[in-house]
């Protein structure tokens, strides 16, 4: 091969190393924790109640001003919060069963795949025809996001919270910013599989 063709060739080799390594970062990117949800919005006129939560970061930041630093247990909310990035909540409770789309809630369930989010409760009730799911988001073994899909015929919530969760605090945010009350064994990280 002749010496101008072969430093030709070189460079190409080195142009193309060096666009791999820009590149290495997109495809190596962590996951999202934060969800695509659909626009459930017009469930609101069919819902007896509806609650949508909408708090990113900059919000989380205001919304912990609220809170009273001298009371231990909404300082423990506002040191929570602090390591937030948002939480979004969608949640509708309707007169008749099974009045909402299923198919949406299920779009929002079919993005907790593995590797990146792993179940840690499955609650399953069959005279109530209730499901309870609770998902984490790690990586690198560090939780940065978390997601629960709660469903009934009359009602159906989803919570996404972005960020580092300490899932041992977790159950300090229950019944604050739209994120529902969980029987304990569910807010400790550990698997639950329970069918009634």
């Amino acid at each position: 091969m002749p010496e101008p063709r072969m430093k030709k060739l070189a460079k190409w080799i080195a142009l193309a190393a060096l666009c791999g390594a820009a590149c290495l970062p997109a495809w190596a990117a962590p996951p999202s924790a934060r969800l695509l949800l659909p626009d459930f919005n017009t469930l609101g006129s069919k819902a007896t109640d509806s609650v949508a939560i909408t708090l990113d970061a900059p919000l989380l930041a205001i919304a912990a001003k609220f809170l009273d630093s001298a009371d231990p247990e909404e300082r423990a909310v506002s040191e929570m919060i602090g390591g937030l990035q948002g939480i979004y909540v969608r949640s509708y409770s309707f007169d008749k069963p099974f009045a909402y789309p299923a198919v949406d809630v299920e779009a929002v369930r079919k993005q907790l795949a593995a590797p990146a989010w792993q179940q840690i409760v499955q609650v399953r009730s069959a005279p109530k025809q209730s499901a309870v799911d609770i998902f984490v988001c790690l990586v690198q073994e560090k939780p940065i996001g978390l997601a629960i899909i709660a469903t009934e015929p009359r009602q159906f919530t989803v919570v996404n919270i972005v960020g580092a969760i300490d899932l041992d605090k977790l159950h300090k945010l229950e019944g604050r910013f739209g994120v529902p009350k969980l029987p304990p064994s569910e807010t400790k990280g550990s698997s639950t599989n329970a069918v009634e």
